[in-house]
């Protein structure tokens, strides 16, 4: 006889803060592998109330052969805060060529310290991550200036 010992699985969702619900994406995701989505959800908008509603916010959800979980909530995706920091709702259509906003270094050196934050990040120095946050405004279309 085999013995049934399940190996742990990782789910990754971007959901929005304060405001998971066991609908879709949330409760199939979780319901596939057994795991109670109301349970999720009361421990996710608890966690996540103190940031601003409706940011998405990526989670991974780490779950155990015997249906308990474990999660860990990132920041914000960087596109996302740079479109918020430059007051656009969506990137360009062509960047490089189009311009759909701008922001300042000292906009950059803030959202570098909120990713700084993330456990994947800490053993990167902040102005690496300033630089990699320039590159994703040039891949979203907007400018950076002085």
């Amino acid at each position: 006889m085999s013995k049934k010992g399940g190996a742990t699985s990782i789910l990754k969702l971007i959901v929005p803060a304060g405001k998971a619900m066991p609908s879709p994406p949330v409760g199939p995701a979780l319901g596939q592998r057994g795991v109670k989505s109301m349970d999720f959800c009361k421990q996710f908008n608890e966690r996540t109330k103190d940031l601003i509603l409706e940011t998405p916010t990526p989670v991974a959800i780490t779950i155990k052969p015997d249906r308990t979980f474990t999660f860990a909530v990132k920041s914000p995706p960087t596109s996302w805060l740079l479109k918020r920091a430059a007051g656009v709702a969506k990137g360009a259509a062509q960047p490089g060529k189009q311009v759909v906003g701008t922001v300042s270094l000292k906009h950059i050196y803030a959202i570098g310290q909120i990713k700084s934050k993330d456990p994947a990040m800490s053993h990167i120095d902040l102005s690496s991550i300033c630089r990699s946050v320039v590159a994703t405004a040039k891949s979203v279309g907007i400018k950076v200036v002085a």
